[in-house]
């Protein structure tokens, strides 16, 4: 293409892109995070808030965080893998994304309410951040917000009747500032994911 006519498309371009300072045209302004997580940004099939218990008994909600966002974690204490590995990486995240780790709260729903007692819960989870928090359902409010957020959870039996695996869905959701659910997050991604995406959402 001439030079000419390139500068011509580009103020053609410019002009179709703002009028008066307003953005007429999609894609030309600032486009939207890409994030390295599945976007479920606008998704209804989820669950959009919650009401748990946590190791003190008291109920949380999205509300209790407001402003920060929230990475919500299923998993269970005697988890061999997965969960584990995934607690690890989202503290290193923390550490990675220094100040700005206050801007953002990591909640652990336990499937597993029968063996993870209070204490049990409160000491695993602080023992990767002391920031991080366990929530501990009773069956029915576990019940319900596996439902609500779609989340498989089942009892494998082991050789002994306190010697059991959970089957459980491997991932997490995360929720921006404002309380919107933003993410669907696979446990055991890494650390750079998670600082990635939680910086875009708290900056």
């Amino acid at each position: 293409m001439p030079k000419l006519s390139m500068m011509r498309a580009a103020r053609a371009l410019l002009a179709a892109c703002l009028v008066g300072g307003t953005l007429l045209v999609a894609g030309c302004g600032k486009s939207e995070p890409a994030f390295q997580n599945l976007d479920l940004t606008g998704n209804k099939q989820f669950g959009s808030d919650f009401s748990l218990p946590d190791t003190n008994g008291k109920i949380r909600t999205l509300a209790d965080y407001k402003g920060k966002a929230v990475v919500l974690f299923f998993g269970y204490t005697h988890c061999p893998d997965v969960c584990p590995t995934t607690m690890a990486e989202l503290a290193q995240a923390m550490q990675q994304l220094g100040p700005d780790a206050k801007r953002v709260q990591v909640l652990f729903v336990t499937v597993d309410p029968e063996r993870d007692t209070p204490q049990v819960l409160s000491q695993y989870v602080h023992a990767f951040d002391p920031a991080f928090v366990g929530l501990r359902p009773d069956d029915a409010q576990l019940a319900k917000v596996a439902k609500d957020f779609r989340v498989y959870y089942a009892k494998v039996p082991g050789d002994k009747p306190d010697n059991y695996t959970m089957n459980h869905t491997a991932a997490s959701y995360v929720f921006d500032p404002s309380g919107q659910l933003r993410l669907f997050a696979r446990d055991g991604q890494g650390v750079q994911p998670w600082v990635h995406d939680l910086k875009l959402l708290v900056d």
